[in-house]
């Protein structure tokens, strides 16, 4: 499981190196490779294979004789790519993912359970409830 806020910066080439404990949570058995994923909000996701794989099997499972899942199918699959962890740990993000979600120098990963979200350091304040009385509203809404 993948949680915390890590603030990264992004490299000229469009690396990115991914934090210790990061790099430490993904399974060993997933080997370096990665998929990302253009996600909604325009961030994007990083997925171990396992996880990926999880989400590919629900994706594949649906109808090809059914016009909006194709559609969905389509799409979903036109909008990742695999990326592979080098020895330093990093990982170069395709310059149309850094356009998608509009990365530059710094990046701002978050864990969120079975992935890793990467957002525009000036996006990702629009995307999360920072006030206290808000968030312990949402809390009390949806968990409690």
């Amino acid at each position: 499981m993948f949680n915390c806020r890590y603030d990264c910066k992004l490299d000229p080439k469009g690396r990115l190196v991914l934090p210790s404990k990061i790099k430490g949570a993904i399974p060993e058995a997933n080997g370096s490779a990665l998929m990302l994923q253009m996600a909604a909000d325009k961030c994007l996701k990083l997925y171990p294979m396992v996880e990926f794989r999880k989400l590919e099997s629900q994706v594949n499972a649906l109808s090809d004789h059914n016009e909006e899942t194709r559609r969905l199918k389509r799409s979903f699959f036109t909008r990742i790519t695999e990326v592979e962890l080098d020895s330093a740990g990093r990982f170069l993000i395709p310059k149309a993912f850094q356009e998608y979600a509009g990365l530059d120098k710094d990046v701002i990963l978050v864990g969120v359970g079975s992935k890793i979200e990467m957002w525009s350091a000036d996006r990702y304040k629009d995307f999360v409830i920072e006030d206290d009385i808000e968030m312990s509203q949402q809390m009390e809404k949806y968990l409690f």
